[in-house]
């Protein structure tokens, strides 16, 4: 493959419709292969904007605003980052000639949990939750009452887990409602879906070039909220549910298509397994991948679109632990003790221009065995705080 510098008449160009921390470092990797980066988000800023060669800012969901950017900027690879993007205008620009990653198809569907579900429980065949689809407080309760409680609650469009709750019994329902109605993207329809009693949850990342499909270790996490705080790799499964994961997530990946990596994520109850959502992108839990990987999940991902071999050598186990800031700041400060410097430790501080409660603004990397690794994660967080 020939390789270009940026900021030529030649370059490649990849632009991120999406600045934020895991956009941050697919530029750094996109950068190290000589590609030029457009950072587009709709504040200014962001992570990726401080390394990308240009940056620019505006609404996401406006469909002539983006179309307009991308026909400016005219970019060999568009990668979406995030869920909050009018589809219609990457619809647009794919009909132009503009490539979409994976494709504007499979954003559509993965960025809506309505469509995406339907794909994968109606037209793959694959093993979910019972759920339904509603739009109305009554509705809901009707839809919790026949999956049963406790029942998990989520908008059909959100990203980060923002909105998801879990209703344990009728009594939660009117909070749940609020919360789902509160979050940001389109909360007109929500899902309401069978609590699956599973042992743990996965995400398996899955990359595609165009000739081979490669998976990392499986990576354990735990939410609160809908929202990843800590992940370990690999995660200690059976030869049989790891098989079977893999299955499903080279069914649905290869249902979706075009290239790129995907986070699939999945339940895992003994040896059953079943599919839970995916995001035709890198993943915030497979940030410890910076670590454990000889490529990360970024490095995979721009490899993966440029057609790339997927080859990596996994270097051993390791842990991550985000930290989420308690106030609320234009100007924010992070104090990290010293201790998280070690010879396994590491801290990435994403370099965010505002501070929100709970919004992510760092993340604790530990290289060791899994236990260890995430015992440690999980002491060492506490040791950042908002200055």
């Amino acid at each position: 493959m020939l390789f270009s510098a940026p900021l030529k008449t030649n370059s490649k160009k990849i632009m991120l419709l999406g600045s934020g921390e895991l956009g941050k470092e697919v530029a750094i990797e996109a950068q190290r292969l000589g590609m030029e980066v457009i950072a587009v988000d709709r504040y200014a800023h962001a992570p990726a904007h401080l390394v990308a060669n240009r940056s620019h800012v505006v609404n996401m969901q406006d469909k002539e605003a983006v179309l307009k950017l991308i026909r400016k900027e005219k970019p060999d690879f568009i990668l979406p980052e995030i869920e909050a993007i009018s589809i219609d205008a990457l619809f647009a620009a794919e009909a132009e000639g503009f490539c979409v990653i994976p494709n504007a198809e499979a954003v559509n569907k993965t960025m809506n949990r309505k469509n995406i579900r339907r794909f994968a429980a109606e037209e793959l065949g694959l093993k979910t939750s019972r759920y339904h689809f509603v739009s109305t407080f009554e509705d809901m309760c009707t839809a919790a009452e026949d999956v049963g409680f406790p029942c998990v609650i989520k908008p059909v469009m959100s990203s980060s887990g923002h909105g998801q709750s879990i209703a344990r019994s009728a009594e939660d329902l009117p909070a749940s409602w609020e919360m789902a109605k509160e979050a940001r993207g389109d909360a007109s329809e929500l899902i309401v879906e069978e609590f699956i009693r599973f042992d743990y949850e996965i995400t398996l990342l899955t990359a595609r070039n165009g000739v081979e499909t490669v998976f990392c270790e499986p990576i354990g996490h735990i939410q609160k909220d809908g929202d990843y705080i800590f992940s370990w790799q690999p995660m200690e499964m059976s030869k049989k549910a790891l098989k079977r994961s893999q299955k499903i997530a080279k069914a649905i990946t290869d249902g979706l298509g075009g290239k790129g990596l995907f986070g699939v994520e999945l339940f895992v109850r003994g040896d059953e397994v079943y599919f839970s959502e995916v995001s035709p992108r890198p993943h915030d839990t497979g940030m410890v991948t910076l670590i454990t990987q000889s490529q990360s999940e970024f490095a995979l991902h721009v490899r993966a679109v440029l057609g790339l071999p997927l080859g990596f050598t996994f270097y051993g186990d390791g842990a991550s632990a985000a930290y989420k800031s308690g106030v609320e700041s234009h100007e924010p400060v992070i104090d990290v003790a010293d201790e998280l410097f070690d010879e396994k430790t590491f801290v990435r501080v994403f370099g965010k221009p505002e501070a929100h409660i709970g919004r992510r603004m760092a993340v604790v990397l530990v290289f060791d065995k899994v236990n260890k690794a995430l015992k440690k994660a999980k002491k060492l967080i506490k040791k950042i705080k908002d200055a």
